[in-house]
């Protein structure tokens, strides 16, 4: 095997590579920077067993979500209205520079965080446009099961 040859570059060519370095790198900068949203909307899924809280753009596009769980709540815990205004805490320190201020609420669920999670919310400066509840209500079903006779 013999001495293998560097190719040689123009200046011209370097300088055509570096302009295309520099255009893609300040694409990615635009791409990555975060957008300031003037509404949206808070999902609050509140079970018997955790609350999650999920912030969307009005599009629906996810900014950011927590959960009682994510926070270090571990158990029964995870349920109580304390973790739910704690979460609500937690989502409005992420969402404080870029996010909505002026945001609907979506309740789901029969859980006991949801009044709590809806108070820290107002509490925290969100300007509360609406709020529904979304929890599903079954319109009578499938058939029941036969009783059991003993």
């Amino acid at each position: 095997m013999g001495k293998k040859r560097v190719a040689q570059k123009t200046e011209e060519e370097l300088i055509k590579e570096s302009k295309a370095v520099n255009e893609t790198l300040t694409e990615k900068k635009k791409q990555s920077s975060k957008k300031k949203h003037e509404s949206g909307r808070v999902y609050i899924q509140a079970s018997y067993n955790n609350t999650l809280m999920t912030v969307t753009d009005d599009n629906g596009e996810v900014i950011t979500w927590m959960s009682a769980g994510s926070l270090g709540f571990s158990g029964p815990k995870k349920a109580t209205p304390f973790a739910a205004s704690k979460v609500a805490e937690a989502v409005s320190e992420k969402i404080q520079k870029s996010g909505p201020l002026t945001v609907d609420v979506f309740v789901k669920g029969v859980g006991s965080g949801r009044d709590s999670a809806v108070r820290s919310l107002a509490s925290r400066g969100f300007n509360i446009r609406s709020l529904k509840d979304i929890t599903p209500i079954p319109h009578n079903g499938p058939r029941a099961k036969k009783p059991r006779r003993v």
